[in-house]
């Protein structure tokens, strides 16, 4: 296979001379914007060639983004543009606001796209949410810069799902690990044959298990890591020799909580600087925990590569493809006054997700929390009631029990 672009096999030196002409002037955008307003201030943007200056930038974390949307709607001041510029404007919970460009592969989703084997002449069973969040759109893209057709499927409804894959002759699946699995067992269940060969997935963990499952179904499956700030971070090639970083971001490994870099091979919080002219994140804090994976891939590309995700800096926790936060188990805790406590636990059953919430509660309603469950985490899970004084006094209130190995 060839490379999707010549950035993909560039040598350390042309990368590094190419970054001290990108990385200033994205510097000096972000400089011009009210979002940096005291945040930059004395910077000299010409003196910010590498990562290594990068690394005396201070921090920029979601949160702050959202206090600044807050006060100056949609975007915070983070924008080259106003809302009405660009061709999209999404939601993700909490809620904080994204825009969305239809530039040319304006998420970058078409390199990883392009190493699945995705291109012209296969159809995209896009199963990535198109309501308010990104992802869907992120995925779009990427197939149209690849020469793909798409089904915009969105989730749910799975027996139209199957119907539509095979009717339409899909050949290629886009969405979280799990749901390909739900498709697949209910085609079998409606006894429909399917043709879909390869997989590109992301927004939660692809267990090793689950990989070899569609492996023996004849499906190939790499994954991506992404987020709907920045778009693709890095992506998994056929050799699955770790993530190969993305050609128009600069990752950097640093300690929780303090924005200084780590030794290489370390774990710590990833950081990305965005190279995207028209939304400069620098230094861009996603709370997302991996290593550096020394070396570089034997498929021929030759950026750096991370080990993947390796969890939260934060108790934060993607179940079923959605994060499940702090905050959100604090607000279903003050839902109910009978309730003391809550404890959200993610487990895998039969190579899917589950979420089980525990409630210390002098009795109450398993329905009614049920419900509250659904309306605060955004996801339907188990309850389970338990008595005042049961749940561990770890300061856990999502505990993850999936293994990644």
């Amino acid at each position: 296979m060839t490379h999707f672009d010549n950035l993909e096999t560039r040598s350390a030196d042309d990368r590094a001379r190419d970054l001290v002409t990108a990385l200033p002037a994205q510097i000096a955008r972000a400089q011009a914007l009210a979002g940096y307003a005291g945040r930059l201030d004395g910077v000299d943007a010409a003196a910010i060639k590498d990562a290594a200056a990068l690394a005396g930038l201070p921090v920029l974390r979601k949160s702050e983004i959202g206090t600044a949307q807050a006060g100056q709607p949609p975007f915070g001041g983070f924008t080259m543009r106003p809302a009405s510029g660009f061709a999209y404007v999404f939601q993700s919970p909490g809620p904080i606001y994204e825009p969305g460009g239809i530039e040319h592969d304006w998420w970058r989703m078409g390199r990883f796209l392009h190493a699945c084997g995705i291109g012209k002449g296969d159809i995209v069973q896009n199963c990535f949410g198109y309501h308010l969040t990104p992802a869907g759109m992120i995925f779009e893209s990427g197939a149209r810069a690849v020469g793909a057709a798409v089904l915009p499927a969105g989730t749910g409804q799975t027996d139209l799902q199957v119907t539509a894959a095979h009717d339409t002759g899909v050949t290629a699946y886009a969405g979280t690990p799990d749901y390909l699995k739900i498709i697949l067992d209910r085609a079998d269940e409606m006894g429909v044959k399917l043709g879909i060969t390869r997989a590109a997935v992301g927004g939660g963990a692809l267990f090793p298990s689950l990989r070899a499952e569609y492996a023996e179904r004849g499906i190939s499956c790499l994954q991506c890591y992404a987020t709907a700030d920045l778009g693709s971070i890095a992506y998994e090639s056929a050799a699955m020799e770790g993530m190969i970083v993305d050609e128009n971001v600069i990752v950097e490994i640093v300690t929780p909580g303090t924005g200084d870099p780590v030794p290489d091979g370390e774990v710590g919080e990833v950081v990305v600087t965005t190279l995207n002219p028209d939304y400069p994140l620098i230094r861009f804090a996603t709370g997302d925990l991996s290593a550096v994976l020394p070396g570089t891939s034997p498929c021929g590309r030759t950026n750096m590569r991370i080990k993947g995700w390796m969890g939260r800096a934060d108790q934060t926790t993607k179940i079923k493809g959605m994060f499940v936060r702090p905050e959100q188990v604090a607000a279903l805790v003050a839902r109910h006054e009978e309730v003391v406590k809550a404890r959200v636990i993610a487990s895998r059953s039969g190579e899917m997700d589950v979420m089980t919430v525990q409630i210390e509660s002098a009795g109450g309603d398993a329905d009614a929390y049920g419900v509250s469950v659904a309306e605060v985490l955004k996801l339907k899970g188990k309850v389970e009631i338990v008595a005042p004084g049961t749940l561990p006094k770890d300061g856990l209130v999502i505990e993850d029990q999936r293994t990644y190995d």
